[in-house]
């Protein structure tokens, strides 16, 4: 309850932020919202927008969904080890060390997130750390930390921000072209019932399309990830570590934490899971 409540509260304070932006911008620029100019401006400030005050809150929203605790100073062996096998894979692949965290799920899972390569953030389940072998854990840590030196926290944020300005913009076109065509031009577009039903039911079914193109991006990142891992512990120590996922709990993961940990959620339909099979995965470090 607590991380929906929080969800909702952060999505509405960014829309009201964008909200007053775009007036502020149409206003300068004297664009009416019916125009394919003022059209095409909503659509880029809510579809990039949202995707990039998402992707810069990413750290603090990951901390306050999971409850991930930042290891500041271990406080016992098993924190010394996490963040010694973090900064020397994180310095074999060129990036800033990433802050580590720890948070309480009984899942093996881990997930990377951050606005940048170098301002990331790395976090372990306390379910990964009881069930895997620390050869296990240290390939999974590889893989989260080659999703952040890859830049696909970045990467999945502009590919998010053209599909959502695709998406609102076709949307409202054609929401418009049906409005027009309902009313015989009697209404002012644009602002009768008709045109925000028809605006919403086309975000929806352009929106299901869009995460099929989002889900195949991360898909193929997860193979990327995955060989970014076994370049740093090897591939023996990554495919041991997938394996021993195919015992694991649902994942709880949520968005582009889902998208960037190890593991997915059980049942999803291939099209629109953010992971590859686990024997896909597998057999990809074989050859």
């Amino acid at each position: 309850m607590k991380r929906v409540f929080l969800f909702l509260l952060t999505n509405l304070a960014v829309m009201l932020v964008l909200g007053v932006v775009l007036s502020i911008i149409m206003s300068a620029l004297g664009l009416s919202h019916r125009s394919l100019g003022g059209i095409l401006l909503i659509a880029a400030v809510f579809g990039f927008g949202g995707s990039f005050i998402s992707l810069y809150m990413s750290k603090w929203m990951a901390k306050k969904s999971t409850g991930a605790q930042v290891i500041t100073k271990p406080s016992n062996e098993t924190e010394q080890w996490l963040m010694n096998t973090v900064a020397t894979q994180a310095k074999k692949a060129g990036i800033n060390m990433p802050e580590v965290a720890i948070y309480d799920s009984p899942e093996m899972n881990a997930f990377a997130t951050g606005p940048s390569k170098n301002n990331s953030l790395v976090a372990v389940s306390t379910g990964l750390l009881h069930s895997m072998t620390q050869d296990q854990a240290e390939a999974v840590l590889a893989h989260e930390v080659s999703h952040v030196a890859n830049g696909d926290m970045v990467t999945l944020t502009l590919i998010q921000g053209v599909v959502n300005t695709f998406v609102i913009f076709a949307a409202k076109v054609l929401a418009g072209i049906v409005d027009n065509f309902i009313n015989s031009d009697e209404e002012e577009g644009g602002s009768s019932w008709t045109y925000f039903l028809f605006d919403m039911l086309f975000q929806v079914l352009f929106g299901v399309l869009a995460s099929v193109v989002v889900a195949h991006y991360s898909r193929k990142r997860e193979f990327a990830a995955d060989n970014g891992a076994a370049q740093l512990v090897g591939a023996d120590k990554m495919r041991s570590a997938l394996e021993r996922l195919k015992q694991n709990h649902p994942s709880q993961l949520e968005g582009s934490m889902m998208a960037f940990g190890i593991a997915s959620g059980k049942g999803m339909a291939e099209l629109f899971s953010s992971h590859p099979p686990l024997d896909a995965r597998i057999d990809a470090l074989r050859k």
